[in-house]
């Protein structure tokens, strides 16, 4: 099995993901396309390039980016500041690499799952009496099946907290022997209408019912918070807000939740070259 993977942030000293403080790795890679996420760069499942236009100290100061570009993805404006082509662009890395402001960067790197638990592990003086530990969120922890196993084998190995964020949309084998390592699962539901799930997310919510129903059934033991992130235009209606909470009604292993939306991931939009449509 794999212990190798690709991560784009570990947030440190985290209270919002699990009990006491913890440590949140972001795993890249999802099949969903949720046109409100707010990490975009968690979306490509490989490393990639974002470019903040304001850092950049222009063409005749630098110009490393151009010069470096073996496709002429790179040209300058008015103002000498890059430009990227993103059809041209075939995320070689390069640029950001020769980019001294770190106007371009690298989102996403490869790690293995011993090197993301021993930067985990120097907070370890919070993981005590099950309080604290690790969570795995992404993008889509399942879309790294057999990363995702190896950081929580390796986790437990060390004696810390697990728990895992997940919208349900991958492999059921995954997510059952993922629930053998989990102290808490955290599992979005957005909307029970299919219809609109597709429209809003690129898929429908039929596996992620079905999963989350099976989950249930197999370990009702483990603790389930599901989270509803509330959307203007998509499910922000009562009514949807009252479908989850009946599908829900008298689940003692579950906790539901409803998450309030944000503008946080705009501009990471911009830096990378897309367009945010909520």
């Amino acid at each position: 099995m794999s212990s190798i993977g690709t991560i784009f942030n570990i947030q440190h000293y985290s209270l919002h993901d699990g009990s006491g403080i913890r440590a949140v790795v972001f795993l890249k890679g999802c099949s969903m396309r949720c046109r409100w996420c707010c990490n975009p760069e968690s979306q490509n499942p490989q490393p990639e390039i974002s470019y903040i236009k304001s850092k950049c100290i222009g063409k005749v100061a630098c110009g490393y980016c151009q010069k470096t570009c073996q496709q002429s993805a790179i040209s300058f404006d008015s103002r000498g500041r890059a430009v990227i082509d993103r059809s041209k662009c075939d995320n070689c890395l390069h640029c950001a690499g020769n980019c001294p402001a770190k106007a371009i960067r690298i989102e996403g790197w490869t790690v293995t799952a011993e090197e993301v638990l021993n930067e985990v592990e120097k907070e370890s003086v919070f993981y005590r009496d099950n309080i604290g530990g690790v969570t795995i969120s992404g993008g889509e922890p399942l879309d790294q099946s057999d990363f995702l196993l190896a950081l929580l084998r390796e986790a437990k190995k060390h004696r810390i907290g697990t728990a895992m964020e997940t919208c349900g949309f991958g492999h059921y084998d995954v997510l059952k022997q993922a629930a053998l390592l989990l102290d808490t699962v955290f599992y979005d539901i957005k909307s029970l209408n299919d219809e609109k799930h597709r429209k809003w997310t690129g898929q429908s919510n039929g596996l992620i019912i079905e999963n989350f129903q099976k989950l249930r059934t197999d370990y009702p033991d483990l603790p389930k918070i599901v989270r509803m992130p509330i959307i203007p235009g998509f499910n922000d209606s009562d009514e949807e807000i009252e479908q989850i909470r009946s599908f829900l009604q008298d689940k003692s292993d579950v906790t539901f939740e409803t998450l309030p939306y944000h503008h946080f991931g705009a501009g990471k939009y911009v830096a990378l070259g897309r367009k945010c449509t909520v």
